[in-house]
Order: structure tokens, then C-alpha cells, then sequence
């Protein structure tokens, strides 16, 4: 098989080294660019939200390299991206033609059996060394994790614009060569010394923002344009909410045993919204109310055009704000947003966000 996937933040370097290394060829596409957007709002329905689009231009992207096999993930409850790969399998082969195949991965708990059959039919290795592919893929995905969240707190201190992101682009490129995890751990740590030893303004104060919304809209710097590079860039420490590897272990290793997660979360949300929504609805509202009690500056909101559940958060989130005495900006993605628009939107809310610091006598530098 020629299988692709889609781009979704760091985790293809992770999934490249798991499909290869059951025996099978990666077509992986490019990164996304305005070409994938283009192609995928091409053929998408109207009413499909960005993530949509993009993956679905990915995937005419990845079949114009050869591929014959798509891999994604589906999904269950009120959001519309658990029937998002049967759309976009639709339209792929009966309104494009293309012969593809299209293989879904449905959450574990739902479909054991399922994804006990999808796995049986693409191993082509022994189960000892899937069970040592499954753990140096994870230790690739918690490496990349962890880059990522060491660059969030150098980048605003950083004295040479741009130096944080050069250590981290390395570190991307070494942990996909690694093949032992061994050597997943030996570049991570070599890669994080070298971001800890840049050149570092120790007397900066950061402004603290949490970064919220649906998770790919989040974990994608194409599809949100690039933002928790550009908030590091204007000197804002920035934590993101949802990391792969976090996720993964609160809505797939616990959730595959009917354990709840994300506990702390849902339990903050729920005297303002107490029922699941789907997608990330719900967690968007506690997880603004925890930066709150952090102690944070403020929160920006990540979130595709048309997507409900957001949206239902977006409308409740104005109460949250004024109930906990903090600054929320949502930034609504769609295929009409531009780089400098937004831009120009968090340069005015990190402005805000520094008058009110001072206001209330703390320090910024």
C-alpha cells in the first residue's frame, strides 16, 4: 500500500515511523499551503468548516504523489467531523473518480473489533516488533511535545528573533532521522539544551496566554496562521491547551477503558455549560476558567468557521470573562482569513492585555 494521512502539527514525523515501519510506503504530502486550501474548498461543500477543507485537499494533494490509501480518524457525539472522512470518501471516489481507499480509525471504546480488524489487515510484521514500532513512535510524538512546549516559554525571552525557531525546526528534522528511542531521547535532550542555552532576557516579564479551541484548528500553524509562533514573536509566553500526546491519553487510552478524563476540565465548565457538545465545546469553556484561576493575562480562542460547537462556547464565553475578570479574543478561521489580519488583531489584544497589567501594577519587563 501507498499510504498517506494528514498533515496535523508535528504528529506525521510520529505516524511516518509507525507506517513505514509495519511494512507499508508513506506518501506524505506536503505541508499545507494555499494551494491545499484551494483544492479542498474546490470540492467542499459550502458548509464545511476549514479543517475540513484542508484535509481534503491534502488528500488530492498526497493522491497526485501516488497514494492509494488514506488513514485518518473519525468520531462520535454532536460534531460533524465524526462523518467527515465518509463525506470526503465520497467525494474522492464517486464525484472525483480517484480509486482510493479510505480507512477510518473510530474511537476504541466504540469499536474495538473494528480497529482490531483495520490493524490485522495492515500489520505486516511480527507482534513484538509492532509493540517496539508503537513505542518509539509514541516516545517520537512525546519528544516533539516536548520541543514544542520548552519553545512556548524561550521564545518570548529569546534575544535573537527567530533563534528559538531554528532549534526547534532542527529538532523536528532529528527526531524524525531517530530511529532507536535511544536516540529520540538523546536529540531531545541535546536539542533543549541548545534552546535553554540561546541568548535569554531574563528580566522580561511575559504576558501569559492560553491558547483554546478545536483541536486541529490548534495543533495546525497553517490552518490558525501561524499564531503561538507570532504571540511568542511579540514577547507573550504561550501555553497551548491541547498537546497530541495529552490528548491522546485523555480521550483515547482512558476513554478505550470508560474512564473519563480531562476530570478538572469538565468540572470547571459545567456550571456554565454542563453537557458535552461535541468536539471541543465544552473544554473550551473550562479550560479558560482554569487559566483564569492561573492567574493568566488572557486567552485566545481558536476556531473554524461553522463550527457549532465552538460557536456555542464563543457565545458563552463573554459571561466567563466578565465572572472571572478576564480577556478573551476568538479569532473565527475560515479560507478568507489572512495572516495579517490576525496579526493585526493580536498585536491590539497583547496591547490591551499590557495596559491592564500595568493597570493592575504588575510588570512587564
Amino acid at each position: 500500500m501507498k499510504i498517506t494521512f494528514p498533515h496535523m502539527g508535528t504528529s506525521w514525523i510520529g505516524f511516518k515511523t509507525l507506517i513505514e515501519g509495519i511494512g507499508h510506503e508513506v506518501v506524505l504530502p506536503p505541508p499545507p499551503t494555499k494551494r491545499t486550501l484551494d483544492l479542498g474548498t474546490k470540492y467542499a461543500p459550502e458548509f464545511a468548516c476549514l479543517p475540513f477543507k484542508v484535509l481534503l485537499g491534502t488528500y488530492l494533494e498526497a493522491i497526485e504523489l501516488g497514494a492509494d490509501t488514506i488513514i485518518s480518524s473519525g468520531g462520535v457525539g454532536p460534531c460533524r467531523a465524526g462523518y467527515y472522512t465518509q463525506l470526503q470518501k465520497r467525494i474522492l471516489q464517486e464525484q472525483l473518480g480517484h480509486d482510493v481507499r479510505v480507512i477510518t480509525f473510530e474511537p476504541l471504546n466504540r469499536n474495538w473489533v473494528g480497529t482490531y480488524r483495520i490493524f490485522r489487515d495492515l500489520i505486516r510484521v511480527n507482534l513484538r516488533e509492532f509493540i517496539g514500532l508503537l513505542w518509539l513512535t509514541w516516545q517520537k510524538l512525546l519528544a516533539l511535545d516536548a520541543i514544542e512546549r520548552e519553545s512556548h516559554r524561550v521564545r518570548p525571552l529569546e534575544v535573537n528573533t527567530g533563534s528559538t525557531s531554528r532549534v526547534v525546526s532542527k529538532a523536528f528534522a532529528d527526531i524524525d532521522k531517530a530511529d532507536s528511542v535511544k536516540k529520540v531521547k538523546d536529540v531531545t535532550r541535546d536539542n533543549l539544551e541548545k534552546m535553554n542555552s540561546l541568548p535569554q532576557d531574563a528580566h522580561r516579564h511575559p504576558l501569559k496566554v492560553g491558547v483554546i479551541g478545536e483541536i486541529y484548528v490548534v495543533l495546525e500553524p497553517f490552518v490558525n496562521l501561524d499564531v503561538v509562533e507570532t504571540l511568542g514573536h511579540m514577547g507573550v509566553y504561550v501555553h497551548r491547551s491541547i498537546f497530541l500526546t495529552d490528548w491522546t491519553i485523555e480521550n483515547t487510552v482512558l476513554d478505550a477503558f470508560r474512564v473519563e478524563g480531562e476530570m478538572n476540565i469538565k468540572k470547571a465548565a459545567r456550571p456554565y455549560l454542563p453537557e458535552m457538545i461535541g468536539g471541543h465545546g465544552q473544554n473550551s469553556i473550562g479550560e479558560t476558567i482554569l487559566y483564569a484561576k492561573k492567574g493568566y493575562d488572557g486567552v485566545v480562542q481558536l476556531a473554524p468557521f461553522t463550527c457549532i460547537p465552538e460557536i456555542v462556547a464563543k457565545s458563552i464565553i463573554p459571561k466567563v470573562s466578565r465572572d472571572y475578570n478576564l480577556p478573551v479574543l476568538t479569532l473565527m478561521l475560515d479560507e478568507q482569513t489572512g495572516k495579517a489580519g490576525i496579526s493585526t488583531r493580536l498585536e491590539a489584544f497583547v496591547d490591551l492585555l499590557a495596559m491592564r497589567r500595568v493597570r493592575l501594577g504588575g510588570e512587564i519587563a
